[in-house]
């Protein structure tokens, strides 16, 4: 009896042992100090915008009423009317927006006349936040002054707001207010009465938060703008992604429309508004209310390079089957006019053609356009025969701007294998590569770029983001983690790896189309995913050099054993960052052996972060900060960083020089 408890016991003890072993791993890697790598690009990380996901309208760009201009195909969509509206088309103030609404009484004392919109999803109003309305109007008959009650309407239908607008001149003029809203309403509506006799006619009925980013009438929603600047990012492409390529050409994105007055931008039918069936929004049009200027405006404002990316004369090609749908290679004139028109609009003396419709708009200097990107999502030989006389036609005039392609809508295969070639034939000066794959892909391919030719244009990674399909595609941080395992692998190579953005940016938790995405919005909220914090780790720490961190065995730390490291310096802090991925559920001890310091040199372990949780968890509205960067710490000792990477966790640790 005594025997066999003894032996069970024992049996017990030795089975704790062998979980706390297995329970912790010891791992030592070598990073040689000796050795400062190549040069980190400034637009290493950077923001992919495009608009899906209501990302500009009812998103991004800061205006509340849809379908101002009254210029949708349906011309009232957006709108309820009551009493005597009509529309009409024969004396509008804008050219390229000719729909206008006249108001009459009704005939009736007790029937009102006025017009009522339902925003996007509603209208957000916060309770002591002033709003800056304005309208276009005229009086077409009647005397004296005519007047129109302007209403901020809750969900239940009651007023939150009210003020008066008096209407004095018989020629189209621009009238103004701001108004406070008295409570907080995320599915409010705006309501216009008509309240005296005669007639009016209104047109670009417009409504703005006073408080937008950096405080502009024609402004950003400050939340959502703020949220890109905090990520530090050194590159923004714009303003996609396959609304540049447009259901069809009638439809692509045209950067001349979205410049100039915002009253006459006229308004695109989206590339998204028939795509999915699932996910059906027959409203979704881009008022161009944010076009180019903007785009430019705020890739100045948040401190990253712009990246504009222009039609090479091809629609989508998954939605147009065959060379009738697309502009010959012959008539491809006008196109390649417009990207040399777009250099000239960023980077033109104020003298020229476009550089004077820039500094009209009230941005005298350049921008200081570097990059272009011709074509997104391109294939086939239809591609390079284009974009090979778009590359003639920029190097001839612009040689100093680098020219992005294209390796199509896959990561790998026919297409693919087909393009890489003839974007070095080109000899673009990064190729544009995209990828949406599961999280296994991503930590599988970590080493994607480690035997990339160098000989060749550089790599821009424009387009990925990790689906969890089994947590369905949510941002689940999962996906987050196989990201920032992929990333060491992009920031290892960023000698051929000058770019990367994250896709897609923006999604309306009422109007998303396609998720994951990096940051989801109500009409009043904002939720950051694990992607975002993921992005921004890296963007905050890129560093000015690749340091070359290996195994013992002198290999490059992807994937074995569960873990993924890279390293950079900095020159500016003077100091080393590394970061380190362990997807395994065991802790992992990790020596980090700095080799080739100075005896004169004094090493410190500053600023470490981490990220860790379930790999099912997502941020949600009601709980933004469930997944975020926390602090963690190591150690330094005899030059070497000890550190413990817990499980499933993306590490960063500081190491400083003195």
């Amino acid at each position: 009896m005594k025997k066999n408890v003894f032996r069970a016991l024992s049996l017990f003890l030795c089975l704790v042992a062998c979980q706390v072993v297995t329970a912790q791993e010891n791992y030592e890697f070598i990073l040689n100090t000796k050795k400062i790598g190549a040069p980190v690009q400034s637009t290493m990380y950077g923001l992919f915008f495009e608009d899906i996901n209501f990302a500009a309208d009812g998103g991004l760009y800061a205006e509340l009423v849809k379908n101002r201009s009254f210029d949708f195909p349906q011309s009232l969509m957006g709108w309820n009317i009551f009493g005597k509206v009509t529309v009409r088309n024969d004396k509008s103030p804008f050219e390229r927006n000719p729909n206008y609404l006249v108001l009459s009484p009704s005939g009736h004392a007790h029937k009102h006349t006025g017009i009522e919109n339902e925003g996007y999803r509603g209208m957000g109003f916060k309770e002591g936040a002033s709003y800056r309305f304005s309208v276009w109007a005229k009086k077409l008959r009647g005397d004296g002054e005519q007047k129109i009650r302007v209403e901020f309407i809750d969900s239940h239908n009651d007023v939150i707001g009210k003020q008066e607008l008096v209407i004095n001149s018989s020629d189209w003029k621009k009238y103004t207010m701001v108004m406070p809203a008295k409570a907080t309403e995320a599915k409010g509506s705006l309501r216009i009465f008509f309240t005296t006799q005669g007639s009016i006619a209104l047109d670009h009925v417009s409504l703005f938060p006073t408080d937008t980013y950096k405080g502009r009438e024609n402004g950003l929603r400050k939340d959502l703008a703020e949220a890109l600047a905090d990520i530090n990012p050194g590159i923004f492409r714009f303003p996609g992604g396959c609304i540049v390529e447009g259901t069809d050409l009638e439809t692509r994105y045209d950067w001349k429309k979205s410049v100039g007055k915002v009253e006459n931008r006229p308004v695109n039918e989206n590339r998204w508004h028939y795509t999915f069936t699932n996910r059906f929004f027959p409203d979704y049009f881009q008022s161009y209310g944010l076009g180019f200027y903007e785009y430019f405006l705020l890739s100045e404002d948040i401190g990253a390079e712009p990246l504009p990316v222009v039609n090479c004369g091809l629609a989508c090609q998954y939605q147009n089957d065959g060379e009738h749908c697309h502009v010959p290679v012959g008539e491809l004139d006008l196109y390649i006019q417009d990207a040399l028109d777009l250099i000239e609009f960023a980077n033109g003396d104020k003298s020229t053609t476009w550089g004077k419709v820039r500094s009209e708009m009230g941005h005298p200097e350049p921008f200081n356009l570097k990059f272009i990107g011709i074509g997104n999502e391109q294939w086939g030989n239809e591609y390079p025969e284009r974009l090979e006389r778009f590359v003639k036609a920029i190097r001839a005039k612009y040689p100093e701007i680098k020219i992005v392609g294209s390796s199509g809508p896959a990561a790998e295969g026919k297409e693919f294998d087909y393009l890489w070639p003839e974007m070095k034939r080109l000899k673009v000066d990064l190729v544009d590569e995209h990828y949406y794959k599961e999280p296994d892909w991503f930590f599988n391919n970590a080493a994607r770029y480690d035997n990339y030719d160098r000989k060749g244009p550089a790599v821009f990674a424009g387009e990925y983001a990790s689906h969890d399909h089994a947590n369905k595609k949510q941002n689940s941080f999962l996906s987050a983690l196989s990201e920032a395992a992929f990333m060491t692998g992009l920031e290892r190579n960023a000698d051929i790896v000058h770019m990367c953005t994250y896709a897609p940016l923006f999604a309306h938790v009422d109007a998303w189309q396609w998720k994951p995405d990096m940051i989801w919005f109500d009409n009043l909220r904002m939720m950051k995913t694990p992607n975002y914090y993921v992005q921004q780790i890296y963007a905050q720490h890129k560093g000015t050099n690749v340091m070359t961190l290996t195994t013992k065995e002198k290999k490059a730390i992807s994937g074995q054993g569960g873990l993924y490291a890279s390293a950079v310096y900095d020159k500016d802090q003077k100091s080393y960052i590394i970061k380190v991925v362990n997807t395994t559920n065991v802790v992992k001890d990790i020596a980090i052996n700095l080799t080739g310091v100075k005896k004169s040199t004094t090493l410190s372990v500053g600023e470490c972060i981490m990220m860790h949780h379930d790999l099912k968890a997502v941020n949600t509205l009601d709980e933004p900060q469930n997944i975020i960067p926390q602090k963690t710490s190591g150690t330094i000792e005899n030059n070497t960083l000890s550190i413990k990477a817990q499980p499933q966790s993306f590490n960063l640790y500081t190491i400083k020089q003195q």
